[in-house]
């Protein structure tokens, strides 16, 4: 038997449905300790505690899991209108390290949103509130949704 699934027609209803049905399937985010903190229609923030197991060599947390809680930021933002986003460029500038015990917050914030594409500014903020890093995301919207539509059939 198949069914139809009904979609929230408020736009911050319909983020934070996208956002349960993204995070849902996001093992890479809940391995690596993410929480969302709040999402809305074309923004996102998340946080991410620096753990012993993310430092690098000089004991700072790897420059490429900043990158990656910033770019799950970016995901989150611009997929909360239910169509499939993703990026199609993305830039990181590292600004201050991130110290293990601590815990980053990532904030997306939609700049640009026209037909298929879209620009997004991440700022990571250390748990003091200082900048540690400033990514900036440029989406592309491909065919489907993240949840299915009305129209779409459920098993």
């Amino acid at each position: 038997m198949t069914e139809a699934r009904s979609l929230p027609t408020d736009p911050q209803a319909l983020a934070e449905a996208v956002a349960a049905a993204m995070w849902s399937r996001d093992r890479a985010a809940q391995a690596l300790g993410m929480r969302i903190d709040s999402v809305g229609p074309g923004h996102a923030t998340l946080s991410m505690p620096v753990r012993s197991d993310m430092v690098n060599g000089h004991h700072i947390c790897h420059g490429g899991l900043i990158f990656t809680l910033a770019d799950t930021a970016f995901a989150y933002a611009c997929n909360a209108y239910n169509r499939s986003t993703v990026a199609s460029a993305c830039s990181i500038d590292f600004i201050a390290p991130g110290k293990e015990g601590d815990t980053l917050r990532a904030e997306a914030v939609e700049r640009s949103l026209s037909g298929r594409t879209g620009v997004y500014d991440i700022t990571v903020r250390d748990g003091a509130g200082g900048i540690v890093a400033l990514f900036r995301g440029k989406s592309h919207r491909i065919a489907g949704e993240v949840i299915a539509g009305p129209d779409a059939q459920q098993q």
